[in-house]
């Protein structure tokens, strides 16, 4: 089974890759994209309904530089989850953000308000603009089970 909640289309990218290499799986495997921190609303209200089952994790992050941020919010991600499930496998990578993220920073930088990392977070939006690419795509095919 696969289901997953896609706001800019980068998670859905994941799902179709996801589809096209696996079949009739008894794993139930979930994508998101992140929010804050963890994953969107909308699936972590799915997972909180599952029980006793095998989950693959898969979801984006505009921020995604670091394999350790990933993997912060996968374990956020985890605490959402029934106990009596079994999280089999993970994979996250970064998603390129709406444009209304680069508008917000853009208006940041000119204020006196800017954090010190305006620059940073600007770079960061057009990096991301790069993903998922076929380099995501294909690591994903290698991390799913």
């Amino acid at each position: 089974m696969l289901i997953y909640f896609s706001q800019t289309g980068n998670t859905q990218l994941l799902a179709q890759a996801i589809k096209k290499n696996v079949e009739n799986s008894d794993i139930i495997y979930v994508g998101f994209w992140t929010d804050k921190g963890n994953a969107s609303e909308e699936a972590l209200d799915y997972l909180k309904t599952l029980h006793h089952q095998k989950i693959f994790l898969f979801g984006t992050a505009g921020f995604g530089k670091s394999e350790e941020y990933f993997k912060r919010i996968i374990n956020k991600v985890k605490e959402s989850i029934d106990s009596t499930n079994e999280v089999v496998g993970s994979f996250m990578c970064q998603g390129k953000m709406p444009d209304s993220v680069l508008q917000r920073y853009l208006s940041l930088k000119e204020s006196d308000k800017a954090p010190k990392n305006i620059d940073l977070l600007i770079e960061n939006y057009y990096e991301a603009l790069n993903h998922p690419n076929e380099e995501d795509l294909e690591n994903l095919k290698k991390a799913i089970v």
